[in-house]
């Protein structure tokens, strides 16, 4: 054992102890891994199953190394276990071992922390002057002024008091409008300057990944330089990604560019952009009304639609014209005035280019409109060059997940995120760079025994799913799992009619027993959520796709997860129908090589949310019996966790019923 892996292993017994854990194989091959990577710089993916502690096993190798490091992931949650939990637990014990001080940090964006300056601002913009006369609205916002003026806050949206969203658009900016804290008058006092100073100089900094994917598409500096990157939930990067490089223009986002030109510079040149922003409101009203009940038209745009390129254009040219104006007239001294015509032509700007991308589309883009809020949407096909170009030719990635294997391959995941892999390995790349193909693939399993901590049912018997949402035979067979388990459920869907569906059923069917039904509405944060379902043991949790990924309910409140369908993408969907049809395009198969791997990660997550602990036992239900009978059923099955399988109904009541006998 090298010197380096000597002092890893060290250092990592010293954490284990501090939080009295116990030594984990998959944990300790992780971090040999891990600590391997930073000193030949080269990548690596490691899919780590639940129960591995791969936080551990990714943050202690470059504290032990002096790498400064990044850690990006998807979710809030683990954000604040990160910073919460994790490393206040360990680093006592690791500055101890490593004989000096180590510091972490956590940076967001502009947007999660309050602004000052437009906080203490006289004149109210747009966004202020909604909230006047509406007395629940002027109860939050005094709530929040009163918070931020306290000593020592962080002016952090997720340590503020719970405030309604239009409260908080109203006191804080996004970093396109942003005067930056050098011109600020607030610079001094501003949360987010703060933030992003106590990151500069951490040894770890947690983000998320939208923020990382903004700055690697962009190629501007966002966050602070590092030696190595580590991608937690790395299975959701490249969506992250693609939302993050996602334009889009609406009219509210207009009419507010064109409210805020005409307060700030009132004259010809904000008369034209209101009037533009006005014409263009009312060609997307049109727009919509002609399309309603066409799905055809709701789904990709090969090119703007005729009605709406001019509006676009005027809106183009008049927001033009005033950047161009605000741009060349640089005699202002007065740092308010400076402050509120930085937010102005951010505004303004923002809009004049979303504008320009979308009136020049070009190959790599996919364009459609989305009825609901009227708003024309333009996202890139791939993402994996500009994630090859400007985050993997770069430093080391350490890409992690529970599930980063489609079929037991690691190969689609990789390419999605920019890895060379198979017939691409030729590509040249300089001697500064970092080789996008020298990639290791590891898989470290999980601690759990799947076999025997949990059963997947698979009925054969099922009618195949429909278009129009769960059939009678997959609500009935649900209720009858429920009754067995006696609640302790978490039903997912892949769709919201399936949520409405299966509720209207089981509020029929278990109205006897003692079984509350929380249902998930559109709009509604998990997190509350989920903590009323873990609290109530008897209780049912029904939703749709944001709980398949990150709930985390160990214990008897949930031995039963069921599954209504395969989550294939949905032939509406913009995005991933464009990719398939490229991948058709160029030889390939859409379906296998876009909505396959899509499906098959989704499926491993949802079934990953039963066995969180050494002690969960349960079953998985997948009501969808194409799992069985098609062909691409095996790659599916061979991307889930290795629960033992059962066709046989009787076998799986009877289990669910030992086990609620038991609790």
């Amino acid at each position: 054992m090298s010197d380096m892996s000597t002092k890893v292993r060290q250092a990592l017994d010293a954490a284990i102890t501090a939080i009295g854990g116990a030594p984990r194989g998959g944990q300790i091959e992780m971090a040999e891994a891990v600590a391997n990577a930073l000193t030949d710089r080269h990548h690596l993916m490691v899919q780590a199953g639940t129960g591995t502690g791969k936080s551990l096993a990714y943050l202690i190798p470059p504290l032990v190394h002096g790498r400064k490091t990044l850690v990006a992931t998807a979710t809030l949650a683990l954000q604040r276990q990160l910073i919460e939990r994790d490393l206040p637990a360990i680093v006592p014990a690791l500055e101890k071992v490593l004989g000096r001080e180590i510091s972490y940090a956590i940076y967001k964006g502009v947007g999660n922390y309050i602004c000052l300056a437009k906080m203490n601002s006289e004149e109210p913009d747009p966004d202020g002057e909604m909230m006047l006369g509406i007395s629940s609205l002027e109860k939050d916002a005094k709530r929040l002024h009163e918070w931020a003026a306290k000593p020592g806050v962080s002016g952090d949206r997720d340590d503020a008091p719970e405030v309604d969203r239009r409260v908080w658009a109203a006191n804080s900016v996004s970093g396109r409008e942003c005067v930056g804290a050098d011109i600020c008058a607030y610079g001094p006092q501003c949360f987010a300057a703060k933030a992003k100073g106590k990151a500069q100089t951490a040894d770890i900094v947690v983000t998320n990944h939208t923020l990382l994917a903004i700055e690697i598409v962009d190629s501007h500096p966002i966050l602070p330089d590092r030696d190595a990157v580590v991608l937690d939930e790395a299975h959701e990067f490249m969506d992250r990604a693609t939302q993050a490089v996602s334009e889009e223009l609406t009219s509210a986002r207009v009419l507010r560019a064109s409210a805020m030109a005409r307060k700030f510079m009132p004259g010809r040149l904000a008369d034209a952009l209101h009037k533009a922003a006005n014409g263009f409101h009312e060609s997307m009203l049109d727009y919509g009304q002609s399309i309603r009940g066409d799905l055809g038209a709701q789904m990709r745009l090969d090119q703007i639609p005729q009605s709406l390129e001019s509006p676009i254009r005027k809106v183009r040219e008049s927001a033009q014209a005033i950047t161009q104006f605000l741009s060349a007239d640089d005699e202002i001294i007065d740092t308010d005035v400076l402050a509120e015509r930085a937010r102005v032509k951010g505004a303004v700007n923002e809009i004049s280019t979303t504008a320009a991308i979308m009136l020049k589309l070009s190959d790599g883009f996919v364009l459609w409109y989305e009825p609901t809020f009227s708003t024309l949407h333009l996202a890139p096909l791939s993402v994996s060059d500009v994630l090859r170009e400007n985050m993997l030719k770069q430093t080391p990635v350490i890409a992690t997940s529970a599930t980063l294997t489609v079929g037991n391959s690691f190969n689609a995941l990789a390419k999605s995120l920019g890895f060379l892999v198979g017939d691409d390995l030729n590509t040249d790349f300089s001697d500064s760079e970092l080789d996008p193909g020298n990639v290791k693939m590891v898989d470290v399993g999980s601690p759990f025994d799947f076999a025997n901590q949990g059963v997947l049912y698979l009925p054969k018997h099922l009618p195949e799913p429909g278009r129009d949402g769960p059939s009678i035979e997959v609500l009935t067979e649900l209720g009858e799992l429920i009754d067995a388990a006696g609640g302790r459920t978490l039903a997912l869907f892949s769709s919201w009619r399936g949520v409405e569906a299966a509720d209207a059923h089981l509020r029929t069917v278990l109205a006897e027993l003692p079984i509350k039904i929380f249902t998930q509405k559109r709009g509604d944060s998990v997190g509350p959520l989920v903590e009323k379902f873990a609290k109530d043991p008897t209780s049912i949790l029904l939703g749709t796709l944001s709980l398949w990924q990150g709930v985390d309910v160990p214990g008897s409140s949930c031995i039963l997860v069921a599954i209504d369908r395969i989550p294939f993408p949905r032939p509406d969907e913009p995005v991933m129908s464009a990719r398939a049809a490229a991948a058709d395009a160029a030889g390939g198969s859409g379906f296998m090589q876009v909505s396959l791997p899509r499906a098959a990660l989704l499926l491993a997550q949802g079934t990953g949310r039963l066995i969180r602990s050494v002690q969960d036992r349960g079953v998985v239900a997948i009501l969808d019996s194409r799992i069985i009978t098609k062909r691409y059923g095996s790659v599916l099955l061979n991307s889930m966790p290795p629960l033992w399988r059962t066709s046989d109904k009787d076998v799986v009541r009877q289990s669910l019923q030992r086990l609620k006998e038991g609790l």
